[in-house]
């Protein structure tokens, strides 16, 4: 909160020993930076850690290397020349993250559009992969997010300011996938997946 120091304190007194909703911190529309740590891939070549273009296939000893790593002199290989070591699980800042939605656990309507003809909620048929079905109040984004699932990520309002032209354009959600993610995905909801089975 960039707010002036007496503010913060009053709010902080506000909300101290109080549950918190996500929809009291977050509003619709409002940019965010999200703060995690992304997923890791262990010990890794320049190839895929620093996307170094392979060498010919009958290279000497190997082609998956940086083919010169520096002059004789200095004699000693600089900070830029890509290097294989750990990739992945770092600690990483995504700035200027819009909130589409600020949906709450409870409601019945929350994975539905002004298009969509049938309620449902945001979390999609047999769960989301290795997450399982969303029980409390959740953001929509635009954009990614680091991490893997279920890792802690910490949301703070954004650090630079945005004009008014972008804040006053309007955000139209017209679909959310709430199919199946393990299948095919054809059915949005259970009661068209058991009307299609009776109808055949």
């Amino acid at each position: 909160m960039g707010e002036q120091r007496s503010k913060k304190i009053n709010f902080i007194e506000k909300i101290s020993q109080k549950e918190v909703s996500i929809s009291d911190i977050f509003q619709s529309r409002e940019i965010i930076d999200a703060i995690g740590i992304t997923k890791g891939k262990g010990f890794q070549g320049v190839i895929k850690r620093w996307g170094v273009t392979k060498l010919p296939r009958k290279t000497h000893r190997g082609a998956r290397k940086v083919a010169c790593v520096g002059s004789w002199h200095p004699s000693r290989v600089s900070f830029r020349v890509p290097r294989a070591g750990q990739t992945g699980f770092h600690h990483r800042t995504q700035m200027n993250l819009q909130i589409y939605r600020v949906g709450k656990a409870l409601d019945l309507n929350s994975g539905s559009t002004e298009f969509d003809l049938s309620t449902k909620k945001i979390t999609p048929i047999g769960g989301f992969p290795y997450y399982g079905k969303v029980k409390e109040d959740f953001l929509i984004l635009k954009g990614c997010v680091m991490g893997a699932r279920k890792r802690q990520i910490t949301l703070r309002k954004s650090l630079s300011q945005k004009s008014q032209n972008f804040l006053k354009k309007k955000i139209q959600l017209k679909f959310i996938d709430t199919s199946s993610k393990w299948g095919h995905g054809r059915f949005q909801t259970k009661d068209e997946k058991i009307k299609a089975k009776n109808a055949e």
